[in-house]
């Protein structure tokens, strides 16, 4: 199986796929999509459109994973990103993709075991679980993290919702 993770951003989106196959996680790939802050809001959105579009073409994910909104002090700052995820989601649905959410805080405690870890212990603790990955960026790293958690927690969620 197939799991794309995504850390939505107007600015910088990160993106990571993993395959999870029994309880083994192997890296597949991983990278960032950059918007010109010098275009307009749309313009902006389409681009990101387009380039995770490609990405899951690419790559036949099974399934997606997105970081939730998280409120910042400048509410302009968390509509920019509320409309980044949008398109996010967007793009894993209109593919057809199952789509689940997980808050910062449970992404990494299941990578770190605490949810108030760093993103230096975060970006550490991938290194060990995905052995040789080379990271495009703290996004990527933050979107691997994301698929990861989905990867661990996606049965515990299933057996809960029952």
């Amino acid at each position: 199986m197939l799991i794309i993770g995504i850390d939505p951003s107007l600015t910088c989106t990160g993106w990571g796929i993993v395959a999870k196959s029994g309880n083994r996680l192997t890296h597949v790939a991983n990278g960032q999509v950059k918007t010109d802050a010098a275009l307009p809001l749309a313009d902006r959105l389409v681009t990101l459109d387009r380039e995770l579009t490609d990405v899951i073409l690419r790559h036949r994910p099974d399934s997606g994973a997105v970081e939730e909104v998280f409120v910042n002090k400048n509410p302009q700052s968390t509509l920019k990103l509320g409309h980044a995820r949008g398109v996010c989601l967007l793009a894993l649905a209109r593919a057809g993709l199952p789509v689940h959410e997980y808050a910062t805080r449970l992404v990494k405690k299941a990578i770190v075991g605490t949810g108030a870890a760093e993103k230096a212990q975060v970006q550490a603790m991938l290194k060990v679980l995905l052995p040789g990955v080379k990271l495009a960026g703290a996004d990527a790293a933050d979107a691997l993290a994301v698929a990861i958690a989905h990867a661990h927690l996606a049965g515990t969620a299933a057996a809960m919702a029952r």
